[in-house]
């Protein structure tokens, strides 16, 4: 419409009336001024919930100076806190890492009943408070239970020890690992293990060099997001670990000692050490990201 037909009769192309650029549709309809608020409501809740508590942990901490946030921590309290928060990620998280990677296989290379149930298990820490988890271990294992009496006599406690602190760290950290592999293995399927066990492969052979590959992106995932909340467990270690002081208070909990006994700068200074081990921990989560999709784009795999 609007256009007039060459004089000398011809017709008019239809390419012209094509070739006319499209307009150019926005992703949303929302105003400008609407979508400005939104992010700035967004980035005010993240300065607020997250931004400003990070502040002010490192501004307590270093009140006085570094030299006495450091000297804090090399009391020898602080020091078996350390080492023992350390101690016990280092012993969950393998055991969760191994855990995670036999209930994935299991439950995606194999068609069996019972696989819901294992999921609904897989989730229960997600849904139970880490205090119920942390009270149940000591109905369990305590020293009035049939169990924890005989290994309290055999000197071997499990609770207000630190075999029950392992105990509590994994039962509250074991879904992560799991949770990563499980969606990422239904979708690749099978085919690659059969084709592998066809040629000869041992079942050993296949995990190592078809499986693990394939899904190691998503075990170290799983592995630092278990690891972040591994160390900074609160609630069912306070439980189970009776807060003895240079034995079984890990740094979560040797924060709230020193807060209540109004020694702010050591008990900030160790918060500080555990916000850097999480901000550390989420770096290499980023990095690992950034690698990955980095190979994706050199493989011409999306």
């Amino acid at each position: 419409p609007g256009l007039e037909p060459p004089h000398d009769g011809g017709e008019l192309s239809v390419a012209v009336v094509l070739a006319r650029p499209a307009r150019a549709v926005a992703p949303t309809q929302e105003a400008p001024w609407v979508r400005r608020l939104l992010i700035g409501v967004v980035l005010l809740l993240l300065a607020v919930l997250v931004g400003a508590p990070l502040v002010v942990v490192f501004a307590e901490a270093l009140r006085e100076g570094w030299l006495v946030a450091v000297a804090s921590l090399g009391d020898e309290d602080a020091r078996s806190a350390i080492l023992l928060t350390l101690a016990v990620a280092g012993v969950a998280v393998p055991l969760n890492a191994v855990f995670g990677i036999a209930a994935a296989w299991a439950l995606t290379k194999f068609h069996w009943r019972g696989k819901a149930l294992l999921l609904t298990l897989i989730d229960l820490p997600f849904s139970v408070s880490p205090v119920v988890a942390g009270l149940c271990i000591v109905l369990l294992f305590g020293a009035n239970s049939l169990v924890g009496g005989w290994l309290v006599a055999s000197g071997y406690p499990i609770v207000f020890a630190v075999p029950g602190i392992v105990l509590a760290t994994m039962f509250i950290t074991f879904p992560f690992v799991a949770r990563e592999l499980v969606p990422l293995m239904t979708e690749q399927g099978k085919s690659e293990e059969e084709a592998a066990l066809t040629l000869g492969a041992s079942g050993w052979r296949t995990f190592r060099t078809v499986t693990l590959p394939n899904i190691r992106w998503a075990l170290l995932y799983g592995v630092l997001l278990c690891n972040a909340r591994a160390m900074g467990e609160f609630g069912a270690v306070a439980v189970v670990s009776g807060k003895i002081r240079g034995q079984t208070a890990t740094m979560p909990i040797m924060i709230e000692m020193l807060y209540n006994e109004y020694q702010g700068i050591a008990a900030f200074s160790m918060a500080a050490l555990l916000t850097l081990l999480a901000l550390l921990t989420l770096a290499l989560k980023s990095f690992l990201e950034w690698r990955h999709a980095d190979q994706l784009r050199a493989t011409g795999r999306h």
